[in-house]
């Protein structure tokens, strides 16, 4: 099958993230930030030497990865085979990577989950994000941590940047976001090597209230809510991200 169009099959997620394409788009993301942000965050958790995290959708690893680096037993998870096959290259006896389904709780329980950078909210039915929910609380030990790391969708939305081109190693991806029933679209157009490629980002535009609402039915504790990675306040128009720690 050719991959330069998502087929009616498979959800989005599954063809983009596995293509080597979302990979190079996305290749400058900021690791000093990323990793600032798991620096405040294991402090501000006051998490145990030995604490074993879940890294839920990570990608590549690079989140997984420094958390490794500053002493934890971290396992990966992530839908995308290519992405697992990527991070496997830098596993070790206390940093695993395995190919799952967030919807699906975890064989083993955690210390701490963390799902970061937007990486909720990708499913067509509703009830998948709450399965993606009780997976989370499910995977955590009796005094464990979970934390969600989504986009302040009102503040995405308010800054949204309707058209835009980004050339990456020579390719130049032509960018369109807007919104629609309830979600943030990002379509994505580009040709390399002779070929035409087109994918769609799209992502429910989940905010606080909606993330609380889905909380409380899980019997979920929401403990606190940051605005940003340096873990500041969130304002509900100013702030970049929604970060929300539960149990």
């Amino acid at each position: 099958m050719s991959e330069n169009n998502t087929s009616q099959t498979n959800n989005w997620f599954e063809t983009w993230f596995d293509s080597p394409y979302y990979h190079i788009l996305y290749k400058d993301r900021d690791d000093t930030e990323a990793q600032l942000f798991m620096d405040n965050l294991t402090h501000y958790l006051n998490l145990p030497e030995e604490a074993r995290i879940l890294d839920l959708a990570c990608g590549k690893g690079r989140h997984a990865i420094y958390l490794n680096q500053l002493g934890y037993d971290v396992t990966g998870v992530d839908l995308s085979e290519n992405s697992i096959a990527e991070a496997l290259k830098s596993g070790n006896d206390r940093l695993h990577f395995k190919v799952h389904d967030m919807r699906v709780p975890t064989d083993e329980k955690y210390d701490a989950v963390f799902n970061l950078f937007t990486s909720f909210g990708y499913f067509e039915n509703e009830e998948d994000n709450f399965k993606t929910l009780m997976a989370i609380k499910e995977s955590l030990t009796e005094y464990g941590f979970a934390v969600i790391d989504f986009m302040n969708a009102n503040y995405v939305i308010d800054n949204l940047v309707p058209e835009e081109t980004k050339t990456v190693d020579g390719i130049d991806f032509h960018i369109k976001r807007y919104v629609k029933d309830g979600h943030i679209f990002k379509e994505i157009n580009f040709e390399d090597k002779g070929q035409k490629f087109h994918f769609t980002e799209k992502v429910r535009a989940l905010k606080l209230e909606d993330f609380e609402a889905m909380m409380e039915k899980a019997d979920i504790y929401l403990l606190d809510i940051f605005g940003d990675y340096k873990l500041r306040k969130f304002f509900k128009n100013d702030s970049e991200r929604l970060i929300m720690i539960f149990k």
